[in-house]
């Protein structure tokens, strides 16, 4: 079972502050955990779901509507995520509920087209019999998680139908083509004395993009096409920059940090310096406490407000330093001085990869033919404080562009991580380069491939029982079937049933963070504001 990490919480702001560094708190507390791991119910199983993997069992529904707040009609009873539903000829109706989605199955008005994400296919209904109100998909990029989100709009109010968190494995793909220029360089310098210059034809076309960043475009472009095949999409909201000059409001001349006052003022230095410092004091490497702004030097002895002066501090670490130089603060700690210097200049790589794929998703998306409105991340996260919502990446894709209310969002999300389709490589090698294993040169194996969703029924023996998971196969057509329980080695090909090819993503599901609302208040002492040194 794959994991993910857990980012800490900080709470909300109390106390005063300088408008430039004025919002709403910088992240959510009791927000809940946006990477747990308990499935949802699967449509007419009543098992749970992951990674391709399905147990016993089933999830308690989390509140979807704050508390007074009015379902709009066709919104469904249920908190599970929507069903996708097709006609006989394969085109997109509108999704519907699991529970009438069962029945339909039930009733043999339906049968199954895909296990994950769940559709069916109708065989008795056609688009032109059918009313179809249409759904939008909002995008919310990011460098290692994008967050998709299909959702029904009505004057302004969105209801969320179904999420998506995509696991984007670009990371991997920029180390095996950083190693893969470490073994050419090795054979070029071994086994040539000489070779003529080649840099006249190492040329790039416009538009160019690293392989590890044209992957997160391409594999976002991918399921925008699988939703418009799935669901009648209608539109497409999509963050197309960190934060929009023309929502600014200052009437002066303004730089750095100021330069970001406005409605929407604050929101991107926020995050920014929360990623930047790990969501720690930058002087104690504290975490899970209230975080001030400080000024790394001093405004009182010139320091400026630019974001490469900022950094994240607990409240007896800005009140110890208070206006004291940083040289004389740490004179005692050199090394902790150099790397916090270092540091608050030092780039974000994650967020340099999400700036250079925005505007190549974007061309992308206007390509497909659908009406694409861009935004800009600080308004999604005003959206998002508006509306009361849990931080998520699938909320965040929930609150993109312009919109008055959000009713409610499913209560799981599927998380499709990118796991690529397997290597050309049909050699194993040891730790000095030899081969140690040698791999058969064709992957089916009894019409399975390494990585297909399969349920095998053992009637009798020690793995006696169901067993649902991805599929790893061997010539000699005894498999291991890895479930959300573990992997479970040496099943017979016979027993062994396909439910879906593998696509080069695997699937887990967990539950999406409750209404900001089903949470207690923090307490009055706790806070996230500019230290003011």
């Amino acid at each position: 079972m794959t994991t993910f990490p857990v980012s800490e919480k900080t709470h909300q702001a109390v106390l005063p502050q300088r408008l430039a560094l004025e919002s709403v708190r910088a992240d959510n507390p009791r927000g809940g955990d946006e990477t747990a791991h308990r499935p949802p119910a699967m449509p007419g199983t009543g098992r749970k779901h992951g990674r391709g993997e399905i147990g016993s069992g089933g999830t308690r529904p989390h509140r979807r509507h704050p508390k007074g707040a009015s379902v709009p009609e066709g919104a469904g009873s249920s908190a599970h995520q929507a069903v996708f539903v097709l006609d006989r000829h394969g085109q997109p109706l509108q999704p519907t509920n699991p529970a009438y989605a069962r029945k339909l199955l039930r009733s043999g008005r339906a049968v199954v087209h895909r296990h994950t994400p769940f559709v069916i296919r109708l065989k008795d209904r056609t688009a032109a019999d059918s009313t179809i109100q249409g759904v939008q998909v909002g995008i919310d990029p990011g460098s290692k998680h994008t967050g998709l989100a299909a959702f029904t709009e009505h004057d302004g109010s969105r209801t969320g139908r179904y999420a998506i968190q995509l696991d984007h494995r670009g990371a991997a793909i920029r180390n095996k083509l950083t190693a893969r220029s470490q073994y050419r360089r090795r054979r070029r310098s071994k086994n040539l004395r000489y070779r003529a210059p080649r840099f006249n034809n190492r040329t790039k076309p416009k538009g160019w993009l690293a392989p590890s960043l044209r992957h997160r475009v391409d594999t976002t472009m991918s399921w925008v096409e699988r939703l418009t095949r799935w669901a009648p999409v209608t539109a497409v909201h999509v963050e197309r920059v960190s934060f929009d000059t023309h929502t600014l409001s200052a009437g002066k001349s303004l730089e750095g940090v100021e330069y970001q006052q406005g409605t929407l003022a604050g929101y991107e230095v926020r995050e920014y310096l929360l990623a930047t410092w790990g969501r720690a004091c930058a002087y104690c490497g504290t975490t899970g406490v209230p975080l001030n702004i400080d000024h790394i030097h001093p405004r009182s002895r010139g320091g400026s407000d630019r974001i490469s002066n900022l950094a994240l501090a607990c409240i007896p670490c800005n009140q110890t330093k208070n206006a004291t130089p940083i040289e004389e603060f740490l004179k005692t700690r050199p090394a902790l001085l150099a790397k916090i210097l270092r540091q608050a200049k030092a780039p974000l790589r994650d967020a340099a990869a999400v700036n250079a794929t925005r505007w190549a998703l974007w061309r992308a998306l206007e390509a497909t033919g659908l009406p694409v409105a861009t935004t800009s991340g600080g308004r999604t996260k005003w959206n998002r404080s508006r509306t009361g919502a849990p931080k998520s990446h699938a909320l965040d894709a929930l609150h993109v562009g312009d919109l008055d209310t959000v009713t409610g969002w499913p209560s799981t999300v599927l998380v499709a991580k990118a796991t690529g389709r397997g290597s050309y490589c049909r050699a194993r090698t040891d730790k000095h380069g030899f081969p140690r294993l040698r791999l058969p040169r064709i992957k089916q194996v009894k019409g399975f491939t390494t990585g297909d969703l399969v349920r095998a029924t053992v009637p009798n023996g020690k793995k006696a029982g169901v067993h649902t998971g991805r599929v790893a196969v061997r010539s000699t057509g005894s498999f291991n079937i890895t479930t959300r329980h573990g992997t479970v080695q040496g099943i017979g090909h016979r027993h062994v049933r396909l439910l879906q090819r593998a696509d080069g993503y695997g699937y887990t599901a967990h539950p999406e963070a409750r209404h900001r609302a089903a949470f207690p208040p923090p307490p009055e002492d706790e806070g996230f504001h500019d230290g003011g040194n």
